[in-house]
């Protein structure tokens, strides 16, 4: 279990700089002569069709709501392991970051309330600084090396699952379209033989893939956002062979997407989404309310949220902190937690179908996550110095908050 954890984390890390550098790469060449070229590739026509049944969406939205359907369908996967064998199937393990998680979301979305609440177009970005990237932060985390406890980045990886999931449904409850009942109808009858796929123990993938797509080809024209397909499909996808225990098809397929979404999909999605131009960018722009919303809500809202949540727990006794960390560690880990460029990415384009023209809520995500990135890193180090020695780890702990016990 512990090795499974490992290469998981150290997988998401490395994927983190591959990210970077294609969001650096999508800036660099939004501005300079190959805009134009740049903006011709994200907005080419791809048509689809079966007979009378077609799709015909840009590259962008195919990025966005395809390839990015692969990477909730991964999501989904990391999500039903953890809470069947991993770290998130013990309550006494899953409260505090479960909590932060919580605390997390809604203290950045109230921030950004605050900037914004004036304006009823613009509040529709409320959730896009709720989301924590769990590759970009693993990457910064990854910088330290190896004298991060591991149960630092355990429990890190387990704020952002259950972020991923407070994500998930804020898509569904709040950024779906008008509905469309028959395709809604389609997609529900997908449902009862995914079902009986599951308990009559069908290990082979290629039943339950063939399904999910025709469940996103539905809930793409229903109205519902076709990335939660993935989801869906990936909570009927079978844990273990009943006849083979030692045969895991859920953590074979987890295993074989990982380094496709880690290094294909999600720079991919990075590219065609952070092309920002900054020109004409002057400090009015840099100013308004929703990018400074965002970058407030990720900067001050998240290590706000994450650390109440914290204290909450142990004021309380309800959890204790993971072992070998102490409060200066988790709160570098709440700025961390600042980091949302992913989904923080793919919230805002739903939430903003098209940037207009006098703010750009991708401005907001890339300040608010490198300052968080940065001062995360910068926390963490030295607190992961003093900890080195035991004398200066215990004067930290005991000097950042009363004992919980007091």
């Amino acid at each position: 279990m512990f090795a499974q954890i490992k290469r998981f984390l150290e997988l998401e890390a490395a994927g983190g700089i591959v990210l970077a550098l294609a969001a650096i790469v999508a800036m660099i060449v939004a501005n300079s002569p190959l805009n134009d070229l740049y903006h011709a590739f994200i907005h080419a026509p791809v048509v689809v069709q079966i007979g009378q049944f077609a799709i015909a969406k840009d590259a962008h939205h195919w990025i966005n709501d395809g390839l990015m359907a692969i990477f909730f369908f991964l999501v989904g996967l990391e999500l039903k392991r953890e809470a069947l064998v991993g770290e998130l199937s013990d309550i006494k393990q899953i409260l505090m970051p479960a909590l932060a998680a919580v605390g997390g979301m809604i203290a950045p979305a109230l921030i950004y309330v605050l900037f914004n609440y004036d304006n009823p177009a613009q509040l529709a970005g409320w959730a896009t600084p709720a989301a924590t990237d769990i590759a970009f932060a693993l990457g910064v985390l990854s910088l330290l090396g190896s004298r991060v406890p591991n149960a630092l980045k355990v429990f890190l990886a387990s704020i952002a699952i259950f972020d991923d999931l407070g994500a998930i449904i804020i898509i569904a409850l709040f950024y779906t379209s008008d509905l469309s009942l028959a395709s809604l109808g389609v997609a529900a009858v997908c449902f009862p033989f995914l079902f009986l796929l599951n308990k009559m123990n069908v290990v082979r993938l290629t039943p339950y893939l063939l399904i999910g797509v025709v469940l996103w080809a539905a809930l793409l024209k229903s109205g519902v956002h076709a990335t939660l397909a993935g989801v869906l499909l990936a909570f009927f996808i079978p844990l273990r062979n009943k006849k083979d225990p030692e045969h895991s098809p859920l953590e074979e397929l987890e295993h074989d997407l990982h380094t496709t979404v880690a290094f294909g999909i999600l720079p991919l999605f990075a590219f065609a989404n952070a092309g920002i131009s900054f020109a004409g960018t002057g400090i009015d722009t840099l100013l308004h309310p929703v990018p400074i919303g965002i970058a407030a809500g990720l900067f001050i809202g998240k290590q706000i949220g994450v650390m109440a949540a914290v204290l909450f727990c142990l004021k309380l006794g309800l959890a204790n902190l993971p072992k070998g960390t102490n409060l200066k560690q988790i709160y570098g880990v709440s700025l961390l937690c600042g980091i949302g460029f992913t989904m923080s990415l793919f919230i805002s384009g739903l939430a903003f179908l098209e940037v207009p023209t006098d703010f750009d809520p991708r401005l907001g995500i890339i300040l608010g996550s490198i300052v968080s990135g940065i001062a995360g890193y910068v926390v963490l180090r030295g607190s992961i110095d003093n900890a080195d020695h035991p004398t200066l780890a215990k004067d930290n702990h005991e000097g950042f908050i009363p004992d919980a016990k007091s």
